[in-house]
């Protein structure tokens, strides 16, 4: 009896520790699809705005991409909760299974005991036999146990019905878990017909800006002006400020001992820093890539171009110096934080709130962000470096 009883534990618990885990898995899938649902909405917003100025734009063309990117992240989102449900259905099948025969033991075992207890009631009256005990110890023995048999049937018979209600339980979640698996089902069905859709709205989009190529070129030959000078810029201001902290006498720039610590807290929050917007979607990342229209044509994106909404606001994403605040031709304003040995790079401000030398703190604003009207575009080109190395900022900035 024993084993059966161990049996019934192991089960019990297992069956809690996997509810435990089913809720924590399940609360991170729902967070991770929530976030991406909440940027393709986001990015529809963007799309509606731009698509104001009747004007099919290189713009459009990169929300579209960046929509069907998130949709296509959506649904592996679905399917990664489809395959969970499915594992956890197996998973509860097979525990509900065992169960099962767990307690048809019990009920095998509890029926052979009323069966025994009631062929020997007769020859065994409970109270002759404690009458006829030779003495006071021996009667004492015997009315024990009486008492423990009666008690052992009252323990089995409440593990019987404590094993029924949690099979009950769990019969309950696994039938949920079917109609979630169906739901998700739909849900992707419906997400799949959305891709269609916009990927349709990609290709249109596509065909036209292909009938303005020599417009885009002389546009992508106007922005790598832009970016060249604010790279001058930058590489400009790292050189005086090497020099300036070690008076030439290493070529690099010195960390004060206040310095060194900032640059250190900024380390720490690496993956978790806020976004120098307060809402934005990444429409072109850091890196090489292909022109999504110009064929044989490669762009480097030291940082991000963050699309957002008109009238919002650039701002700092950590505690720091304002080392520089210029004009760029065609990009509006730029302004320079340093954080130790990192700087943060925002341009394309209509106007500064800051000056240098000045000390900002984390989100504090920076400066409105320029809305191009052609387009209806407010895009902040956001740069981060390590010394004289620019870095991803994705892998920076909070998810």
């Amino acid at each position: 009896m024993k084993k059966i009883y161990y049996i019934i534990i192991t089960c019990v618990l297992l069956l809690l520790g996997f509810t435990f885990g089913f809720s924590q898995s399940k609360t991170e899938l729902e967070q991770k699809k929530r976030k991406t649902l909440e940027d393709i909405n986001y990015t529809n917003k963007l799309l509606k705005q731009t698509k104001e100025s009747q004007k099919e734009s290189y713009n459009s063309l990169q929300l579209i991409n960046k929509n069907i990117n998130s949709r296509k992240e959506l649904i592996q989102n679905i399917n990664e909760e489809v395959n969970y449900y499915d594992n956890r259905i197996k998973e509860t099948e097979l525990i509900i299974s065992i169960m099962q025969e767990d307690l048809e033991i019990l009920k095998s075992k509890y029926a052979d005991m009323i069966r025994v207890a009631w062929k020997n009631q007769n020859k065994y009256n409970d109270i002759m036999f404690i009458l006829s005990a030779e003495d006071f110890n021996q009667t004492y023995m015997r009315l024990k146990y009486m008492q423990q048999l009666a008690d052992f049937r009252k323990k089995q018979f409440m593990a019987i019905n404590s094993v029924k209600a949690v099979l009950e339980i769990q019969i309950s979640k696994l039938n949920e878990a079917k109609l979630a698996k169906t739901s998700l089902l739909d849900e992707e069905k419906k997400e799949t017909q959305k891709l269609t859709s916009e990927q349709k709205d990609q290709e249109k989009a596509l065909k036209n800006l292909q009938n303005k190529e020599q417009d885009l070129k002389n546009k992508l030959q106007e922005q790598q002006k832009q970016m060249a000078q604010l790279q001058r810029e930058i590489e400009k201001l790292i050189a005086e400020e090497a020099k300036r902290s070690s008076g030439s006498k290493t070529g690099k720039y010195e960390l004060t001992p206040a310095e060194k610590i900032v640059s250190t807290n900024f380390v720490n929050n690496k993956g978790r820093l806020p976004w120098p917007v307060e809402r934005g979607v990444i429409i072109s990342g850091f890196g090489k890539q292909n022109h999504p229209v110009l064929k044989g044509i490669t762009l480097d994106n030291k940082g991000a171009d963050i699309s957002t909404t008109s009238g919002s606001t650039a701002r700092v994403i950590f505690d720091g110096e304002v080392r520089k605040v210029f004009s760029i031709p065609g990009a509006q304003n730029a302004v320079i934080i340093r954080h130790g040995e990192y700087l943060s790079v925002y341009t394309n401000l209509d106007n500064v709130y800051v000056s240098v030398g000045e000390m900002v703190v984390t989100k504090q604003a920076l400066g409105v962000i320029h809305t191009d009207k052609s387009e209806n575009k407010t895009v902040l080109h956001f740069e981060i470096w390590k010394v004289s190395t620019p870095v991803n900022p994705s892998y920076w900035l909070a998810k």
